[in-house]
Protein backbone atom coordinates (compact mmCIF):
# COMPACT_ATOMS: atom_id res chain seq x y z
CA UNK A 1 0.00 0.00 0.00
CA UNK A 2 1.64 3.25 -1.27
CA UNK A 3 1.06 6.54 -0.61
CA UNK A 4 0.25 9.14 -3.13
CA UNK A 5 2.73 11.53 -4.66
CA UNK A 6 4.29 13.99 -2.19
CA UNK A 7 2.65 14.08 0.79
CA UNK A 8 3.57 15.29 4.07
CA UNK A 9 6.08 13.62 6.82
CA UNK A 10 5.59 13.64 10.46
CA UNK A 11 8.67 13.22 12.91
CA UNK A 12 7.35 12.74 16.23
CA UNK A 13 9.84 11.52 19.27
CA UNK A 14 9.43 8.16 19.65
CA UNK A 15 10.15 8.20 23.73
CA UNK A 16 7.95 11.05 24.58
CA UNK A 17 6.09 11.85 21.85
CA UNK A 18 6.87 14.88 21.08
CA UNK A 19 5.80 16.70 17.58
CA UNK A 20 9.57 17.43 16.32
CA UNK A 21 8.78 19.08 12.71
CA UNK A 22 6.66 18.24 9.49
CA UNK A 23 8.74 17.72 6.19
CA UNK A 24 7.74 16.39 2.95
CA UNK A 25 8.31 12.96 1.29
CA UNK A 26 7.99 11.43 -2.09
CA UNK A 27 8.12 7.91 -3.06
CA UNK A 28 11.63 7.60 -3.48
CA UNK A 29 11.94 9.43 -0.08
CA UNK A 30 10.20 7.35 1.37
CA UNK A 31 12.05 4.21 -0.56
CA UNK A 32 14.86 5.47 0.80
CA UNK A 33 14.30 6.16 4.41
CA UNK A 34 13.05 2.36 4.77
CA UNK A 35 16.04 1.21 3.60
CA UNK A 36 18.03 3.35 5.36
CA UNK A 37 16.23 3.21 8.59
CA UNK A 38 17.04 7.41 8.71
CA UNK A 39 14.63 10.14 7.55
CA UNK A 40 15.07 11.15 4.32
CA UNK A 41 12.73 14.01 2.65
CA UNK A 42 11.78 15.67 -0.20
CA UNK A 43 13.01 19.19 -0.56
CA UNK A 44 10.98 21.64 -2.38
CA UNK A 45 12.95 24.34 -2.29
CA UNK A 46 16.35 22.20 -3.46
CA UNK A 47 14.17 19.78 -5.57
CA UNK A 48 15.85 17.31 -4.27
CA UNK A 49 16.49 14.38 -1.52
CA UNK A 50 17.51 15.30 1.88
CA UNK A 51 18.99 13.71 3.94
CA UNK A 52 18.35 14.90 7.71
CA UNK A 53 21.18 15.28 9.25
CA UNK A 54 23.64 15.10 6.09
CA UNK A 55 24.74 18.69 7.37
CA UNK A 56 24.11 19.11 11.01
CA UNK A 57 24.71 15.05 12.20
CA UNK A 58 21.38 15.43 13.66
CA UNK A 59 19.89 12.46 12.34
CA UNK A 60 16.64 10.87 12.61
CA UNK A 61 16.65 7.21 13.08
CA UNK A 62 13.01 5.54 12.03
CA UNK A 63 11.45 3.31 14.95
CA UNK A 64 7.85 2.88 13.35
CA UNK A 65 6.33 4.28 9.80
CA UNK A 66 2.49 4.49 9.83
CA UNK A 67 0.53 5.94 7.35
CA UNK A 68 -3.02 7.74 7.98
CA UNK A 69 -6.41 6.64 7.16
CA UNK A 70 -6.14 8.70 3.39
CA UNK A 71 -2.88 7.06 2.77
CA UNK A 72 -1.71 10.70 2.30
CA UNK A 73 0.17 11.78 5.38
CA UNK A 74 3.27 9.47 7.29
CA UNK A 75 3.80 9.85 11.09
CA UNK A 76 7.25 8.40 12.11
CA UNK A 77 8.30 7.52 15.52
CA UNK A 78 12.02 8.41 15.20
CA UNK A 79 15.03 8.67 17.68
CA UNK A 80 16.68 12.55 17.09
CA UNK A 81 20.26 12.04 17.46
CA UNK A 82 22.08 15.30 18.78
CA UNK A 83 18.53 16.31 20.32
CA UNK A 84 17.94 19.59 17.81
CA UNK A 85 15.23 18.34 14.95
CA UNK A 86 14.97 22.41 13.89
CA UNK A 87 17.68 23.63 11.51
CA UNK A 88 17.18 27.17 14.03
CA UNK A 89 19.49 25.09 16.53
CA UNK A 90 15.64 24.14 19.02
CA UNK A 91 14.70 20.94 20.00
CA UNK A 92 11.66 21.20 17.49
CA UNK A 93 10.06 23.24 14.68
CA UNK A 94 7.33 24.76 16.75
CA UNK A 95 8.81 27.11 18.69
CA UNK A 96 5.55 29.77 18.34
CA UNK A 97 2.64 29.60 20.52
CA UNK A 98 -0.44 31.53 20.04
CA UNK A 99 -0.78 33.25 23.40
CA UNK A 100 -3.14 36.40 24.14
CA UNK A 101 -4.37 37.09 20.88
CA UNK A 102 -0.36 37.20 19.46
CA UNK A 103 1.93 34.37 18.58
CA UNK A 104 5.24 34.52 21.12
CA UNK A 105 8.92 32.66 20.98
CA UNK A 106 8.83 30.07 23.21
CA UNK A 107 11.26 27.26 22.43
CA UNK A 108 14.84 28.54 23.95
CA UNK A 109 17.84 27.76 21.04
CA UNK A 110 20.06 24.68 22.11
CA UNK A 111 22.66 25.60 19.27
CA UNK A 112 23.84 28.49 17.58
CA UNK A 113 22.64 27.30 14.22
CA UNK A 114 26.29 28.79 13.21
CA UNK A 115 27.91 26.62 15.52
CA UNK A 116 25.91 23.65 13.36
CA UNK A 117 26.12 24.72 10.08
CA UNK A 118 29.20 26.79 9.94
CA UNK A 119 29.22 30.50 9.45
CA UNK A 120 27.19 32.40 6.68
CA UNK A 121 29.49 33.73 3.82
Amino acid sequence: MEPPGIGPAIAQDSSSGEILMLAWMNSEALQCTIEEGRAVYWSRSRRALWHKGEDSGHVQIVKELRLDCDRDTILMQVEQRGGIACHTGRRHCFMYKFDDGTWQLCEPVLKNPDDIYGQPS
